[in-house]
């Protein structure tokens, strides 16, 4: 915090200010992101209520996760991409429908281009 301040006297300071600081016994926190999950192990959270508004501060043994893209591929999509293309294939039909995130027309696009 602030360098030659015993902490009580900081609490005392703080709490005058309307500022009210609360550790939180955490194990893990977890952020979450469409792309990815920020891991925080052995956290050290504070809780800091000042003026109505709740905020966290957070330190500890950060690593990031890449979340997986799960995507479901439905038989019609399977069977329209057969249809277009001729190919019979299925195994190739999903790595090509996953190839182009589920977007029906860029896989039959590859799978002919792949074809002549």
């Amino acid at each position: 915090m602030m360098p030659n301040i015993d902490p009580r006297t900081m609490k005392s300071m703080m709490a005058k200010m309307g500022i009210k600081s609360t550790e939180i016994d955490a194990i893990k926190v977890i952020i979450e992101s469409n792309n990815t999950d920020i891991i925080i192990e052995n956290p050290q959270v504070t809780k800091i209520e000042m003026q109505g508004v709740t905020s966290f501060q957070i330190t500890g043994n950060i690593s990031e996760k890449e979340k997986s893209i799960e995507m479901s591929i439905s038989d019609d999509d399977i069977k329209l991409v057969q249809d277009q293309t001729g190919i019979e294939n299925r195994e190739l039909i999903i790595k090509a429908l996953q190839d182009a995130n589920g977007d029906i027309a860029k896989a039959i696009i590859a799978l002919k281009e792949n074809q002549t």
